[in-house]
């Protein structure tokens, strides 16, 4: 672990007033790397983020025209082409929701539902790497510090009689990797809240897209489905309907002789 009394007999954090940024790193130690390390990752998922959860990414502008123009005419095998070679979240909802046309409109909203779900539920999961940032930072931070804190006590334990004035620039280079921690935590959980508003916004945003992307083939499915319903009990009462019994000709003979 690191030695911060040893690194503050090198060098000071602070000269002459002026923070001195190359000793602020040497005090955070291994620690603070780490969390250095933590604060390039959160940079990459926020750029990340960024550039993939986004209306234009979820929910193309050319995808809905181009799925209004084919369902709209009743091209239900197109879209569902449409939506494979280009896949997005509203993609992969319409897609779902296509495959299960023959089973009628309940079947077709049910399916898009789950899609939907389904879908969010991975942005979420995508997002959580901000949270876990987030609460991870300052709990090595507060590490780094305590570890730091019980070095210079066992320092100047050996001494005789130590001065406060020999404590604080111990304890003020062991307080640098909470301060590291602090500052990678707080905009690590901000941007966790923000992504996940967007996420929401834009689920219910595409949710609503796919249901009126759907809404010309909704008539034609519950039509259908009712006339399935209204011939399966003609076919059923003409099939429980009683037959007469034809007796053979040569019975109806032998009953005439008689």
């Amino acid at each position: 672990m690191t030695n911060w009394p040893g690194l503050l007999a090198e060098s000071q954090i602070f000269v002459d007033g002026q923070l001195d940024i190359q000793a602020l790193l040497r005090a955070g130690g291994p620690i603070g790397y780490i969390i250095i390390g933590l604060s390039v990752a959160m940079v990459a998922l926020i750029v990340e983020h960024l550039l993939s959860i986004r209306r234009g990414s979820l929910m193309p502008r050319s995808l809905v025209e181009e799925l209004h123009q084919k369902l709209s005419a009743g091209q239900v095998s197109e879209a569902a082409a449409v939506c494979k070679v280009r896949p997005s979240f509203l993609g992969y909802v319409i897609s779902a929701g296509l495959k299960e046309v023959s089973f009628g409109y309940d079947a077709v909203e049910k399916s898009m539902e789950d899609a939907a779900a389904e879908q969010a539920a991975r942005l979420f999961r995508k997002i959580e790497y901000l949270s876990l940032i987030g609460a991870l930072a300052p709990m090595l931070g507060l590490m780094g510090t305590v570890w730091g804190m019980i070095q210079a006590f066992a320092e100047f334990s050996e001494r005789a009689n130590p001065s406060p004035a020999d404590f604080a620039p111990a304890i003020s280079a062991a307080l640098v990797t909470t301060l590291f921690g602090l500052c990678v935590a707080v905009p690590a959980i901000a941007a966790y809240a923000w992504f996940r508003n967007r996420i929401d916004e834009f689920v219910a945003e595409t949710t609503l897209t796919a249901e009126q992307l759907i809404m010309p083939l909704k008539k034609a499915l519950i039509d259908r489905q009712r006339s399935n319903k209204q011939e399966a009990p003609s076919s059923s009462a003409e099939s429980s309907r009683p037959q007469r019994t034809q007796l053979p000709s040569v019975a109806i003979e032998q009953r005439k002789d008689q």
